[in-house]
């Protein structure tokens, strides 16, 4: 009886405090990471899959820091920087986060536009449709309710695994190119040196370890009221949904490597191509599935890709910020957010068709290419005993994170050196 009771406490508590982790991690998976994904697959079959390990374990590490800093600081990591190291490193933070924010917010309208193209519906239609409702849902709801859409939204993604099991891929293969990276490209490249596997190498830590998602972590994690005496269970959250988002990334790589890449369709230039990859699942009705599955990401991370930013902005300038505040206790907040939603889907409306995913798949490098800094700073202030207390880095975690970076800046280098294609 005193076990159970136990366990039942343990589990309460899980539940009481699962979201944050589990929402943001989940958020990888929208329009950006299912495109990317996908083009991995198609481009390079199971060549990439030896990124998801290392990228996985540097995701758990980076996301538990961010939620432990909230936990224990009761703050924001813009709030952190500013009180830290003062306003002008806020700024230029910010400055550089709205930027590629502001791209990744493009690429999930390209994703609606994307996804209901294959139901027959133009993207001047469905973009600044999908743009009212995204907006209604944030600023007529409160963060319970909307946590709670999100989650639902996150399990719509199981999808894609069952795919991947229905696909019937080289299983030995696949598990051999997942442990061990490939030792040549196409049989003469080695894969390393083309710079194009850079590319897509720098686009898949990008939208698996993007740097909106750590601002938007700790602040969740803070709005939620999480402290550090649930800081165990928070991290189970944050472990959780770590796992479970690149295990579905793992299996859209195993799909459109093994109904894409092996039938030679090497390049995805719409929704139609990416939505072969869910034929062993869904018959004819694949590019439905496909278009259902990509919308749902796309409304989902349309919604929490500008509250990232609305938070990140706003704690850097000290004003008011959340879900529950109302639009006038909080007006840079929702003027912001608004701004962004509607600038995105504007610009959608402006790319040419035939550039859309291209433009997506650079949104996620752009991620990569600017995660850097973002971790430069969380490590400094993670190991300051004043705001940390015992619960600063410990070794291990620092060699990992510190690994990341610094890897992330040789790959960026790399690519920015190589001659050609």
């Amino acid at each position: 009886m005193r076990r159970f009771k136990y366990w039942k406490t343990r589990t309460l508590l899980l539940l009481a405090v699962i979201g944050p982790g589990f929402i943001t991690a989940n958020v990888d998976n929208d329009a950006g990471g299912i495109l990317t994904y996908s083009q991995a697959g198609a481009q390079y079959g199971y060549q990439l899959l030896w990124s998801l390990i290392p990228i996985t374990l540097a995701l758990i590490v980076i996301q538990e820091m961010s939620a432990r800093m909230g936990a224990v600081t009761g703050k924001g990591l813009s709030d952190l920087i500013r009180e830290e190291y003062g306003f002008r490193a806020t700024f230029l933070m910010m400055v550089l986060l709205v930027v590629i924010n502001f791209t990744n917010v493009i690429a999930e309208f390209i994703g609606i536009a994307t996804s209901v193209e294959l139901f027959h519906v133009n993207k001047y239609i469905s973009v600044p449709l999908a743009a009212v409702a995204v907006w209604f849902l944030v600023i007529k709801g409160n963060y319970k309710s909307v946590e709670k859409i999100f989650l639902t939204a996150s399990f719509f993604y199981v999808c894609y695994i069952i795919a991947g099991v229905l696909a019937k891929p080289d299983w030995a293969g696949a598990v051999k190119a997942t442990l061990v990276p490939p030792r040549d490209f196409h049989g003469s490249l080695n894969y390393l040196w083309t710079k194009n596997y850079l590319y897509m190498l720098i686009g898949t830590i990008g939208t698996t370890i993007a740097p909106w998602m750590q601002y938007y972590l700790q602040a969740s994690v803070v709005e939620k009221g999480v402290t550090a005496r649930q800081y165990k269970a928070s991290r189970l959250d944050v472990i959780i949904g770590c796992i479970f988002t690149d295990v579905v990334a793992w299996f859209i790589i195993v799909a459109c490597a093994a109904q894409l890449y092996v039938h030679h369709i090497y390049d995805i230039q719409s929704g139609a191509d990416a939505a072969k990859a869910l034929e062993p699942l869904a018959g004819r009705f694949a590019a439905l599935l496909f278009g259902g599955g990509l919308f749902n990401a796309s409304i989902f991370a349309a919604s929490i890709l500008p509250l990232s930013t609305a938070y990140t902005v706003c704690e850097g300038l000290g004003v008011e910020s959340g879900l529950d505040k109302k639009f006038g206790e909080a007006k840079v907040f929702y003027w912001l957010y608004t701004v962004l939603v509607g600038a995105g889907a504007v610009a959608v409306l402006l790319i040419p068709n035939r550039l859309l995913i291209k433009a997506t798949i650079l949104s996620q490098v752009l991620n990569g290419v600017l995660l850097p800094p973002v971790l430069v700073y969380m490590l400094l202030l993670i190991n300051k005993d004043r705001l940390m207390g015992k619960y600063a880095n410990s070794r291990a975690f620092n060699v990992i994170a510190w690994t990341t970076t610094v890897i992330i800046i040789i790959l960026t280098g790399l690519y920015a050196a190589h001659p050609s294609n």
